[in-house]
């Protein structure tokens, strides 16, 4: 008989790669706020009501890719990433039997780290931000959750995720290129770890199968500067120039000058450039161990990709 799943968060952008893969092996209901969904729910208001048992449920739907500025914009995080993760599992628990197991689409924002090298998943959960602090409740809430419900749980740490049209900082990146501003700050040397959207999608059922909290990267740690003359030449634009590290220290000098002058942050600092320079990796040999992970990298990727799916409006 065919399995069937709930995913939450079907309609973004790495739900929208979960949907693709998993509904090739299983039956799929999808949860989230617009029309497009089987089940239409706000989770940071109320939990769904949910008409069938399933064998697994996949909670991906959060809040992310922004910085808030107000107190309104930061309780949102925790609306959206705790409260409604707690939504959900109570109206779980309202069936007549529970999933076999539940995984958890959760961040390395978790850790609360700017730059650290090879970080497993026994570093401290020290977020200091919304959301590495709503998505550190989040996996508390499923673990404890799991533990009294005897529900098999998964949760997947994930850096920057990759594919078509990606979001956030990578979608900062490629828009700058494409505006003629973004520049290397020194040799552009510093990486990041980072992992495409359709290997995720691909562990998905190993990890149901074994549960256990997991980092997940591509093994290659990309470099700013591979990124971006990558995405230079699939672009058909010129490679990005160098700053000088010492000119970039100047100005983020005074950028500090700037803040303190005019007491608000400054769009370039020494905090930023301390940030832009430090490599923030994390090693995924447990899942690479346990569920035999053996991902693409990144760089191949994003080669094979055409070249519409790179272009912003």
């Amino acid at each position: 008989m065919k399995p069937y799943y709930l995913l939450t968060g079907a309609t973004g952008f790495l739900g929208k790669e979960l949907n693709k893969t998993l509904s090739q092996q299983a039956g799929i209901d999808t949860l989230g706020r617009s029309a497009d969904n089987d089940i239409v729910c706000d989770l940071s208001l109320e939990g769904p009501h949910l008409n069938r048992t399933y064998d697994l449920v996949i909670h991906n739907a959060g809040k992310a890719h922004t910085v808030p500025k107000t107190s309104a914009e930061a309780e949102a995080f925790f609306k959206v990433n705790y409260h409604g993760t707690l939504n959900l599992l109570k109206s779980i628990e309202q069936l007549p039997s529970q999933p076999k197991a539940l995984i958890l689409i959760s961040s390395v924002a978790v850790y609360g780290l700017d730059k650290g090298n090879m970080l497993d998943e026994t570093c401290q959960l020290n977020a200091s931000d919304p959301y590495g602090q709503s998505k550190s409740m989040a996996e508390e809430a499923v673990l404890k959750w799991g533990k009294q419900k005897g529900v098999s749980i998964g949760i997947l740490r994930l850096p920057l995720v990759a594919g078509p049209l990606p979001p956030g900082n990578l979608n900062r990146m490629i828009k700058a290129q494409q505006a003629g501003y973004y520049f290397h700050i020194g040799k552009g040397d510093t990486r990041r770890s980072m992992v495409s959207a359709s290997d995720v999608a691909r562990i998905i059922p190993r990890l149901a199968e074994v549960g256990g909290v997991y980092n997940l990267t591509d093994q290659y740690h990309p470099s700013f500067a591979e990124l971006a003359d990558l995405f230079s030449k699939r672009l058909g634009l010129k490679a990005p120039y160098h700053m000088p590290l010492w000119f970039a220290r100047m100005l983020a000098k005074a950028g500090d000058f700037y803040a303190l002058l005019l007491k608000r942050e400054a769009p370039f600092s020494s905090r930023s450039l301390d940030k832009m320079t430090s490599s923030l990796t994390f090693s995924d040999e447990k899942a690479k161990r346990l569920l035999n992970w053996q991902p693409q990298r990144v760089l191949h990727f994003f080669e094979q990709l055409p070249k519409e799916d790179f272009v912003y409006d």
